[in-house]
Order: structure tokens, then C-alpha cells, then sequence
């Protein structure tokens, strides 16, 4: 074969120029092993990185493996010993301030071990979570989905956490941080790179008959797992051994497929809120939609026929509230079978529709004396699709009116959202963000119809 002289200078360019060959590279250096059945890739993948198979991959495939070193988190950085001393001062509600504060400093590190990996995401905002969309976009696009209200707890506590924990620890620690660099933007990106992209290593019950939860294991960045997509149907899973992370192949994958990990059972407003994407409907089969607890209550308020009725609806739903069955903010979630949330809704139902009489009973018992598994399959069973039509005349006239107002929410009707789903051509011309909140609207909206038209009135 000829050689050329200058042919490593450019590739050593190219090198500097391509992230992801710089980062195969650093994957090579640091034993990082990849399968040759694979290879990342930025074309035909679902997002911007991702994963295609070479070849046909068998179940069980190794597709590739991690060595703990190569995990990047607060116990493994130069950082590590200054975290653990201010560990207390560092404890928030998230639990995500030293990994925080330990990518603030490697990010921007130029020495960093991990800059190759981190190169590969020179902006963010690619992301493209709602936390980065404007208030008004967020509200037009995503009323009703319960996604607006999240990103405004989130920006409200990632703020207070900024000013009042990581600030103050920086300030002690001038030689590590500095928060002209390290500033109240970058720690915004760097949480939405927290939620898109990290892991959390289950936690493993040593002796199951420990009353005690364990606390979760604090989040991890994983390089190589992380480029990996999800999809509900997946074909691949993260296996954890005390010397490295693997990733698996669980069924046979076809040649030029994507390999895609899971993410867990997510709905399509979880995988917009934290990810930045949405599966396209109706392929999601873990996507839910939420009533408002309170939604039921009012339903129930809305039939009432006097004023003596609704003080005792109020007396039931104050009852409710102090067994904390239900409250102001919590939420009844529909999956693609049913109720998922179905024994709090079994006893909301039934003491809301209970007579006086049994009510004032269910109060001085505090409750009911029940063979709580069977009872626990008997209110899964009817409040499933399948068996809401066994429902009394009642009890589905307040799911059907509860699902009502949830459809009012929205900013969209369900036609309308269904019309520029059946379109092509319509749906061609909207942009990304509109497409990715149209899968999440009409997901969750079409599991309200599926509700309503299960608990219709039929006398």
C-alpha cells in the first residue's frame, strides 16, 4: 500500500474535528470494549446519537462493556475528596448537587479525563427539553399534559438550589470553581444533561426482610450507554457487575436495526419533560394520562343536588384527605388497561357515593376491615377497561365527568389533534417541538376517550 507522508497530520485533524471518532479513540484508551457487531452513529438513528447493528445480533450479546473507573460521578473525579468533606452542606432535595458540581468542573476543565466524552455535547440545548422552551410555548403546545407545571417546580428548584447550596460551596472553593465560568445558565444545561442522560444503579435488597428503604443510589453519567435510545419495545438492557456496566441484546436484533436500551416504563410526557423526545403515537405502550383527584371531586360536587349534599361531599373529601387516599395535587393515572392508580380510585369512589348513613360508619371505623389481596384484585379488576361497564351507574357517571374536565384542560380539542395526526402532510409541516407535544396531547387524550367511552351513561 502507498503511504503519504502527510496523512496523520490530517488525521489528527479530523480527529480534533469529530467528536465521536475522538471519543472512540478515548474509548479504546480507556479499555472501554465495544462490540464489532456495532457502531455509533449520527444517521439513521432516532436522535442525534445512536447505535446500529453491523450485523445480525443474537440474544445475549455483549454489545458492550464499561469498567467502573470510566464512570463519571462524584466518587471518582479529583474533586472527590472536597465533595465528601462539604458532603453535608451539599444535601438537597434532588440529591444531584455533587454530580452537579463535579460535571461543573470537569466540563470545563481542559484537562479533564473525560473531555472526550463531554466534547460530545458541545450545546445542550440540543436536548431540547421544555425546560428550554419559552413560558409561552410551553403553555400553548402543552397545556393540559401536566408537563408546564413540571418544568416550573423544576426552574423554581434548580434556582434555589443554585443560589442557595452550589454558590456558596463554590465561593469556599475558588482554586476548583469559579461562578463566572460556573454560572446559573450552565448549571441549568448540565441538569437537563443529569435527566437526559444519566443512570441510577438499582439498589440491591441484601436482606429482604428489612423494614427500611434503602436510599437510591445517586445519578451517574455512563459514557458509551448513554448514546444508546429508547424505545418501549427495546432490544437491549444495562446489566451492572461489581467490575463493569454490559449492555445486553435481550431478543435476536437484525442487521442496520438501532439497538435501544429502555429507560424504564415511560410515558410520553415523562420522555418529552426529561428527555427532550416523544415516541410518535401510538407506539408508546407505557403512555398514561392523569385525572386531577381533585377532578373527581369536582364531578361529584357537579351532580350534587342540594346544599346538604355537597357539605357532605365536603366532609367525605376532607376524610379522604386526612387518610391521605387523596390531596389537592395528587393525580388518578390511566394506563393503556386501565387505572394504574387503582386503589386509591376504588375508595374515592366508593365513599364519595357511599349513603349518610355508611359514611358516618366508615368515619367512626376509620376505614374498613378487608382481606386486603383480595380486595386489591377486586379494585384492579374493576377499575380496569374490562371491567369499568360493571361499574354502578354512579361511580361512571363520575369517572366520565372527571374525564370531561380533564379533556377541557387542553388548549386543543381531540379532533383537531387527531385530524393532524391522520394528516401526512400536515404533520410533515409542523415543527419538532409541535410533533413531539402532539404525540403526548393526543397519547394522553385518547386513553381520556377510551375512559369515557367505557363509563358512558347506559339507561
Amino acid at each position: 500500500m502507498a503511504t503519504d507522508a502527510k496523512r496523520p497530520k490530517i488525521d489528527d485533524e479530523k480527529r480534533v474535528l469529530d467528536p465521536l471518532k475522538n471519543f472512540l479513540l478515548w474509548c479504546d484508551s480507556v479499555k472501554l470494549t465495544l462490540s464489532d457487531k456495532v457502531y455509533l452513529s449520527k444517521e439513521g438513528t432516532a436522535a442525534e446519537y445512536g447505535m446500529l447493528a453491523k450485523e445480525d445480533i443474537e440474544e445475549g450479546h455483549v454489545l458492550f462493556s464499561i469498567p467502573r473507573e470510566v464512570l463519571l460521578h462524584q466518587g471518582n473525579t479529583n474533586v472527590k475528596k472536597v465533595l465528601e468533606q462539604g458532603k453535608k452542606s451539599l444535601e438537597s432535595a434532588s440529591g444531584w448537587v455533587p454530580l452537579l458540581l463535579c460535571l461543573l468542573h470537569e466540563y470545563t476543565c481542559t484537562q479533564s479525563h473525560w473531555k472526550p466524552y463531554l466534547s460530545l455535547w458541545p450545546d445542550f440545548r440540543k436536548l431540547d427539553q421544555p425546560m428550554f422552551w419559552s413560558e409561552e410555548e410551553r403553555d400553548k403546545l402543552l397545556k393540559g399534559t401536566g408537563i408546564p407545571e413540571a418544568v416550573k417546580t423544576d426552574l423554581k428548584k434548580l434556582q434555589d438550589e443554585y443560589n442557595n447550596i452550589v454558590l456558596p460551596f463554590m465561593k469556599s472553593h475558588p482554586d476548583l470553581w469559579d461562578p463566572e465560568k460556573h454560572t446559573l445558565e450552565l448549571y441549568k444545561s448540565l441538569v437537563a444533561f443529569v435527566m437526559a442522560y444519566s443512570f441510577q444503579e438499582p439498589v440491591e435488597d441484601e436482606d429482604e426482610e428489612e423494614e427500611e428503604e434503602k436510599e437510591p443510589n445517586p445519578p451517574m453519567m455512563v459514557p458509551m450507554a448513554d448514546m444508546l435510545n429508547h424505545v418501549s419495545k427495546h432490544n437491549a438492557n444495562l446489566e451492572y457487575t461489581p467490575e463493569c456496566l454490559k449492555m445486553v441484546s435481550v431478543r435476536h436484533i437484525e442487521k442496520d436495526e438501532e439497538v435501544f436500551n429502555t429507560y424504564g416504563q415511560m410515558a410520553n410526557w415523562q420522555l418529552l419533560h426529561m428527555y427532550g423526545f416523544a415516541e410518535p403515537f401510538p407506539t408508546n405502550s407505557n403512555d398514561t394520562a392523569d385525572i386531577q383527584m381533585s377532578s373527581v371531586y369536582k364531578a361529584a360536587v357537579q351532580v350534587a343536588q342540594s346544599e346538604a349534599d355537597k357539605k357532605l361531599l365536603m366532609d367525605k373529601w376532607n376524610m379522604l384527605c386526612e387518610m391521605e387516599i387523596v390531596g389537592e395535587k395528587g393525580v388518578f393515572i390511566f394506563g393503556q388497561s386501565g387505572s394504574l392508580t387503582y386503589s386509591e380510585l376504588y375508595t374515592t369512589l366508593k365513599v364519595l357515593c357511599l349513603p349518610v348513613q355508611d359514611f358516618e360508619e366508615f368515619r367512626e371505623n376509620e376505614g374498613w376491615e378487608e382481606d386486603e389481596e383480595d380486595e386489591d384484585d377486586k379494585m384492579e379488576q374493576a377499575l380496569s377497561f374490562d371491567g369499568l361497564t360493571g361499574l354502578s351507574e354512579e361511580w361512571k357517571c363520575l369517572l366520565h365527568a372527571a374525564a370531561a374536565l380533564t379533556l377541557d384542560s387542553y388548549s386543543e380539542d381531540v379532533e383537531t389533534d387527531r385530524k393532524r395526526l391522520e394528516d401526512q402532510g400536515a404533520l410533515a409541516e409542523l415543527s419538532s417541538r409541535e410533533r413531539r407535544a402532539l404525540y403526548v396531547r393526543y397519547g394522553q387524550k385518547s386513553i381520556l376517550q377510551r375512559l369515557q367511552q367505557f363509563t358512558k351513561h347506559t339507561t
